[in-house]
Parts: structure tokens; sequence; C-alpha cells
């Protein structure tokens, strides 16, 4: 995979995900594959925003408890940075507030573990046709 300062025009839309629960993060790999997307996993949000591929992915998905940098706190860094990556939220504890302040900052799903994968589905689907070519 080439990368560049653009998302993926010609190739596979990239999902990067961000976990850290290695179990978690490679059985949300494997279903992001299947479904045809490129992926690639982060352990922590630190380790993604340091990464070259903050520039190429076309969307992210993020627990919302994570060491360091929280989920929400990545997205807020996210927006403050002027990236504008759609990001799929999700938790093992879900709480309203949470909920609310990031689909409020733009997120377009929130979910609750064990993760329903045909919702998932969706909400990719809507996420990465929202993506301006």
């Amino acid at each position: 995979m080439e990368i560049s300062g653009a998302r993926q025009i010609l190739e596979k839309p990239l999902i990067s995900i961000i976990e850290d629960n290695r179990g978690v993060r490679e059985s949300l790999k494997s279903f992001i594959l299947s479904l045809g997307y490129d992926s690639s996993t982060f352990a922590a949000a630190e380790e993604y925003l340091e990464s070259e591929l903050l520039h190429s992915t076309a969307c992210l998905i993020s627990d919302v408890q994570l060491p360091g940098m929280s989920g929400p706190d990545l997205q807020a860094r996210l927006i403050a940075d002027g990236y504008r990556i759609p990001i799929v939220f999700l938790t093992g504890f879900v709480s309203e507030t949470i909920r609310t302040r990031v689909l409020t900052a733009g997120a377009v799903g929130y979910f609750a573990k064990p993760l329903n994968p045909g919702a998932l589905t969706e909400c990719l689907a809507k996420a990465l046709a929202s993506i301006p070519p």
C-alpha cells in the first residue's frame, strides 16, 4: 500500500483500528479484511497519531477506554489538528454522557461490546460513503 497525504483513491479504503485488547483488535482486523477493506491496528491512540497511516485512514474504529489518551480525547485532538476522519467508537462500558459527546463531535457510530457485525458493517458503509472523492 502506498502512503500519501491524501485519502486513498484507487486502493481499498483503509480502516484503522485502535483497541488495547489484542484479541479484540485482531478479531476486528480479520472482520474488516473480510469486508474487503484494508486494515491497520494500534494498541494506543498515541501509536496511531505517530504513524504515517494517519494521513491515509479512510475511517477509524476506536475503543473508548484506552491506556493513555482515551478515544474521545483522540477524537478531540484529531478535530483540533484539522482531521475529519469518520470515527466509530466501541466500548465495554456504555455511557450516555460519552455517547452524546462523541456523536455531537461527529462520530459516525457508538457501539457496545460485544459488537453486532451487521451494525458495524452498515456504519462503515455509511461512513465511507460520506467521504468526498
